[in-house]
């Protein structure tokens, strides 16, 4: 564990003493905070409904960034070898790389959340949608950034890395177009691995357990491949 907590420890300060997450950090919340004060003063409704979504397509593209280092890289460097040789295990590698990105995720949506303390000092807004907006931001989050740690896990190329990544979460972002054209079973099939029909009961204040279980079933199915990955080098 202590082995584990000082791999962990390493990764979160080579994630955040490189410029990589302040750069996305600062586009993030630039670009939020233009939307968020543009969509209040145009609906004059205290919902973050919309910004949810935004948040959402936003992740799409800045996972990629965050995770296309965290393997790849080290491949790059050849130090991937040197850092499997010391007494962790290769899962231990790719969780501690997984939570490192996952943790500028939480504090992306942690300083997201001065807008819904707005429209707490300003406004009537209703808690449950933003409570579970929030919640469903984050599972997306933990499912994005497994399939990015896994497609970095493949990846000799950071930019490889990255395009893969967001090329899989485009496909999986509009997949249900394509499904509604299927004939059945198979519409109810692929509707169902697109990533808006999960997120958008959070974002309109529903939780079920079945989307929940969507997100969570992709970050450990994404850290499962690039533990096998890892083990196939």
């Amino acid at each position: 564990m202590n082995r584990f907590a000082a791999l962990l420890g390493k990764e979160t300060r080579a994630l955040f003493t490189s410029s990589v997450a302040y750069v996305v950090l600062a586009a993030f919340l630039l670009i939020m905070g233009y939307s968020f004060s543009l969509t209040l003063f145009l609906t004059h409704t205290p919902s973050l409904v919309h910004v949810f979504f935004q948040i959402y397509v936003l992740f799409l593209l800045t996972v990629p960034v965050i995770t296309m280092r965290t393997l790849a890289e080290e491949r790059r460097q050849r130090t991937l070898e040197l850092l499997l040789t010391a007494p962790v295990t290769e899962a231990q590698v790719v969780v501690a790389k997984y939570l490192a990105s996952l943790g500028l995720i939480a504090l992306m949506l942690a300083l997201s959340s001065v807008y819904a303390l707005l429209l707490g000092l300003f406004g009537a807004p209703e808690w449950g949608p933003i409570v579970s907006g929030y919640v469903g931001l984050l599972l997306l989050g933990a499912g994005l950034v497994g399939v990015g740690v896994f497609t970095s896990a493949l990846a000799a190329n950071q930019v490889v890395a990255a395009l893969v990544s967001l090329s899989l979460f485009l496909l999986f972002w509009i997949i249900d177009q394509f499904g509604y054209l299927l004939p059945d079973p198979y519409n109810a099939l692929v509707t169902n691995l697109s990533l808006s029909v999960h997120f958008k009961p959070f974002a309109t204040g529903s939780v079920y357990l079945s989307d929940a279980g969507f997100f969570i079933s992709m970050a450990l199915l994404g850290n499962l491949l690039a533990v096998r990955a890892l083990g196939r080098r």
